[in-house]
């Protein structure tokens, strides 16, 4: 099944994420609990999940961020897209990313973005059978 995110399945989400980079689930403090309420109270904020036999297997973030160009139309950025080890290639992140573009659409946004730091053409090849491409923009990022 693929849905939002609920607010109490933070513990089941972050350990999802030590599948994605993390080395650990952090612990939980007040800046971890803050973060969360902001992001459940933002309208814009999407965490998409999909659930199979009642485990959170696969998950992508969805942002919807205002826009003042294209005749005012918002665009939607898309992170953390992971799939649990064990639950790799069966269309579960797939399905997570259809979800979002869902959302875009309904949000009238003009495009979605993502960036990978994977250089694993599976990644990539994934990413582009998604619909994504990587000949029309060019990424740079500063990490602070």
């Amino acid at each position: 099944m693929i849905r939002e995110i609920k607010a109490n399945e933070l513990k089941e989400l972050l350990e999802l994420y030590t599948h994605l980079h993390e080395l650990g689930v952090p612990e939980n403090t007040e800046h971890l609990q803050k973060t969360w309420n902001t992001i459940c109270n933002d309208a814009n904020h999407h965490i998409i999940v999909c659930e199979v036999d009642g485990k959170i297997v696969s998950s992508c973030v969805c942002v919807i961020i205002p826009n003042l160009t294209r005749n005012i139309r918002p665009y939607a950025f898309i992170e953390n897209v992971v799939t649990h080890a064990d639950y790799r290639g069966k269309g579960y992140a797939t399905m997570c990313l259809n979800y979002a573009k869902e959302l875009a659409q309904k949000a009238d946004c003009y495009k979605m973005m993502l960036l990978t730091g994977s250089k694993n053409d599976i990644t990539l090849n994934f990413y582009k059978k998604a619909g994504y491409n990587s000949d029309d923009k060019t990424a740079f990022i500063q990490w602070l």
